[in-house]
């Protein structure tokens, strides 16, 4: 019983040193003078735009008209229309006689045979023809697989490249 004593002397304590301090010697006044009020309304008006600032910014269509309208009249005429086509086509007409031939306008493929065609018969033979192949960048291969998919291994993955073609 004399826990119950002492417990409720300690609680009594307690309180009794709670109201000592926190009896009200915190000043009640505001020590700080009030900020005027225009003064802070208007600083913030002036940091803060209303709106915010918009760049012209052109899309790609008038980039595109912009390269093309060579002499700027905001028109484009039909030699600026075709002018980098008339380029082109001078560069893959190498006789320039105002024609392409089949030869000309195929100029890489006749160039990948003709480099392919070691003993130059005309003929390519299956070790030349294998040399035309297209060498493709290799896929890059994610540790973690789709949910859903079959994740395929190496071996998998080379077999499945041999039986499409």
């Amino acid at each position: 019983m004399w826990r119950y004593l002492v417990g409720a002397g300690g609680a009594l304590l307690l309180v009794v040193a709670g109201l000592f301090l926190f009896r009200g010697a915190a000043s009640t006044g505001n020590s700080l003078p009030k900020a005027p009020v225009a003064a802070i309304a208007s600083e913030t008006e002036q940091d803060v735009p209303g709106e915010p600032p918009s760049a012209a910014a052109k899309t790609r269509e008038q980039k595109r008209f912009d390269r093309i309208d060579k002499d700027k009249n905001d028109g484009i005429s039909k030699d600026e229309f075709f002018a980098l086509r008339r380029k082109l086509f001078a560069r893959l007409d190498t006789d320039h006689d105002g024609k392409l031939s089949f030869e000309e306008w195929s100029v890489k493929a006749v160039e990948r045979f003709a480099g392919a065609d070691k003993d130059k018969s005309g003929v390519l033979n299956r070790a030349e023809f294998a040399t035309t192949a297209v060498k493709r960048k290799p896929k890059p291969r994610c540790v973690c697989a789709p949910a859903g998919a079959k994740a395929q291994t190496p071996v998998a993955q080379d077999a499945a490249d041999d039986s499409e073609g």
